[in-house]
């Protein structure tokens, strides 16, 4: 069993709170409202770019240049994902000046610094846990909401649902899920596995929360005078 099967069982409800949110299944049938889907895409960006930075302090956490190397990798991933960001903003009027300018919501700030400390604070090994949620699970999102694509020609959410099941995202997750075996044969314990799953099952959690953030948002912009833009925070 991968490191990360086992921590996905040790951490099962939490990471269940996250994949199978009410927004995941919203999404699926194409019912999620365009307003939460827009709140939670601005942030997702925000969120990116605090991404970017926890994996170049992997390459700074990292004693290898095979280590180096995958960091690398994942940038270039995330550098993808916020062109995603960017295409599906500019539609709704929103340019890469008004995504980078936008408040992060709380819930963007309490998980993007969450990873961020666990990489200061511990080794790479730490880093890589906290990082996997977002990573290996946006890969089985996307697997499992492609389908919904064969179901519905005219799916709302299409261009996303494709990005993160496309063949290149599925192996990205499939060599963080392999980089993690390699890094827990160097340092990896019984007794160490308890506090990693404390790691996973937190991350995880603060996925669940900004799923959940996007309709926060919504409602907010709800109750705000009318004419801003789909920002907020």
């Amino acid at each position: 069993m991968s490191v990360f099967a086992r921590l996905k069982a040790a951490a099962l409800d939490d990471w269940n709170s996250y994949v199978d949110h009410a927004f995941i299944r919203q999404m699926e049938d194409g019912t999620l409202p365009e307003a939460v889907f827009q709140s939670y895409l601005v942030q997702d960006y925000l969120f990116l770019i605090q991404f970017a930075r926890a994996n170049a302090l992997a390459i700074y956490k990292s004693r290898t240049l095979d280590d180096m190397r995958i960091a690398q990798t994942s940038l270039n991933v995330i550098m993808n994902e916020m062109n995603l960001h960017v295409r599906l903003c500019e539609r709704w009027g929103l340019s890469p000046a008004d995504l980078e300018a936008a408040p992060e919501h709380r819930a963007t700030v309490a998980y993007t610094r969450y990873v961020l400390d666990c990489g200061a604070s511990g080794d790479l090994l730490d880093l890589h846990v906290a990082l996997a949620p977002c990573v290996i699970g946006y890969a089985e999102i996307g697997k499992r909401l492609e389908p919904a694509l064969l179901a519905n020609p005219d799916h709302p959410y299409r261009e996303w649902i494709s990005e993160y099941a496309s063949d290149g995202f599925q192996e990205a997750a499939q060599a963080s899920i392999a980089h993690l075996d390699r890094l827990a044969e160097l340092s990896l314990t019984e007794k160490r596995f308890d506090g990693l799953t404390a790691i996973f099952a937190a991350a995880s959690r603060l996925e669940a929360d900004f799923w959940q953030m996007g309709y926060d948002i919504a409602d907010e912009r709800r109750n705000h005078p009318a004419g801003i833009k789909p920002l907020g925070a």
